[in-house]
């Protein structure tokens, strides 16, 4: 099996749920991309739009004004490095793999922008989709009811799958995300159950990308905040590991990574 993959998260946004406004300048967020490196990220992951139920749009002016400086920076301080970036803009994919960015990570799967699977297929960079309850990249809170939650996870990421696929883009360039929280139910229980059943994607044929980290469906009966689920993320991201996933996305590399590496083992045993 292939080594787990850490893509730290590095927010450049005003408003994203646990590190919003903490790196607002390309300097701290170079700095914070190299913290990031050395605690271990295989990935840095540049966003500059929230998509948290209660944030505003960010006009594709403003998006690119967060971006793509901090990408060019960051490339330029650490050309090694291997850049995403998460967006469902094809202009801001378009300048980002300018910039220097090989991965995508678009959380509409496509369905936010109808121009993105066009403009990917003349890249060659890996793309990561989403499943989503909602058609907007805003997502929302709502308690969302599943008959099969992992059968409805599955089928979408099977169709959109396949039109990625009928638009020029190869499946060894596909990387799947299941969605976690709100982007699937304010109801817990469906996150806690995708992890669980997280297998039940290996047959789409594509590694799998899991993004627990400091979620809502983390708060538990103590309604703990998104500093206090530090604990539940690193569970949730080793167990997640144990159930197939390639790529861990996560505020915190250090932690995550070792919780990881020590999962991985138990693979190997």
């Amino acid at each position: 099996m292939s080594n787990v993959q850490i893509v730290g998260i590095l927010n450049v946004t005003p408003d994203s749920y646990f590190d919003g406004g903490r790196y607002s300048s390309v300097d701290l967020a170079v700095k914070r991309a190299g913290e990031l490196l050395q605690e271990g990220a295989d990935i840095i992951e540049i966003g500059g739009e929230s998509t948290g139920p209660t944030s505003p749009d960010v006009s594709l002016e403003e998006e690119l004004r967060r971006t793509i400086p901090v990408i060019r920076a960051i490339h330029k301080e650490y050309p090694r490095a291997m850049l995403s970036v998460d967006t469902y803009k094809s202009v801001v994919v378009t300048q980002a793999i300018e910039a220097g960015v090989t991965m995508v990570n678009d959380v509409t799967a496509g369905r936010g922008d109808k121009d993105m699977f066009a403009v990917l297929a003349k890249t060659d960079a890996k793309v990561i989709i989403m499943y989503a309850k909602d058609q907007t990249p805003r997502t929302t809170i709502a308690a969302t009811k599943y008959d099969d939650v992992m059968k409805t996870v599955h089928d979408f990421l099977k169709e959109r799958k396949a039109t990625m696929e009928k638009s020029g883009i190869a499946a060894s360039r596909i990387i799947l995300d299941p969605g976690l929280g709100h982007f699937v139910s304010s109801d817990p229980q469906y996150s806690f159950e995708i992890i669980a059943r997280l297998e039940e994607l290996r047959d789409l044929g594509c590694p799998l990308l899991l993004s627990p980290s400091r979620k809502s469906f983390l708060a538990g009966t103590e309604n703990l905040g998104p500093g206090e689920r530090l604990s539940g993320t690193i569970v949730c991201s080793a167990i997640a590991v144990l159930h197939g996933a390639t790529f861990i996305r996560t505020h915190d590399v250090l932690p995550v990574r070792r919780a990881c590496t020590v999962a991985q083992e138990i693979l190997l045993a």
